[in-house]
């Protein structure tokens, strides 16, 4: 669905369905502030992902935290445990981070990594983009429940690969045949379920 404002003494939009019937919405309706924030931006397909984790050697996991119970504690912890990867952690106030030294941006970092792996709120997502472009990296992966459709259209407009809203480890995992129903490398692939 597409919206398009009318003249402003109206105060409507107008709404455009997949199937090409456009109807009048007030603009201030919760219906019109629902079809404005929906998502339109698609990122690459599973098979290009597929391929981005294939041909990747490192990652930089931009907004890493030295706090087992952050979710990109696990995510550093899964790479480097579960992949060849070399990874790199990015926060300007950590030293360290799962043994490994931690650097203050990506500017610092001793290679320019395949990936850059996002771990900030969306509204830091442009200047992550802008970062990324400026050391030469080719992928920007935004982790799971974040979403940035602008920096997205953005930084592909600028010849980033941009993945939005998808956990690297999990589709890591889902692609090399490791990923359980609870999302844990089980380090198998079979199709029977485990009797506890």
């Amino acid at each position: 669905m597409t919206l398009t404002d009318t003249t402003p003494q109206q105060e409507v939009v107008t709404g455009q369905l997949a199937n090409g019937l456009t109807c009048d919405i007030p603009a201030s309706s919760p219906l019109a502030k629902l079809l404005r924030s929906q998502r339109t931006w698609v990122g690459p397909s599973a098979k290009e992902r597929l391929g981005i984790l294939r041909r990747a050697e490192s990652i930089a996991i931009v907004g890493a935290s030295p706090n087992p119970s952050r979710s990109s504690y696990f995510v550093g912890t899964y790479l480097l445990q579960s992949s060849d990867y070399r990874v790199y952690f990015v926060n300007p106030n950590a030293t360290e981070i799962l043994g490994q030294k931690a650097y203050p941006d990506l500017q610092s970092l001793p290679e320019v990594p395949d990936i850059v792996d996002v771990f900030r709120k969306a509204s830091d997502i442009p200047s992550v983009i802008d970062d990324a472009l400026a050391i030469g990296a080719k992928t920007v992966w935004v982790q799971l429940g974040i979403w940035n459709q602008d920096a997205a259209v953005y930084g592909e407009s600028k010849g980033l690969t941009v993945v939005m809203d998808r956990c690297i480890k999990v589709e890591h995992a889902r692609f090399s045949g490791g990923l359980h129903l609870l999302g844990f490398d089980t380090g198998q692939i079979s199709s029977r379920k485990k009797v506890l």
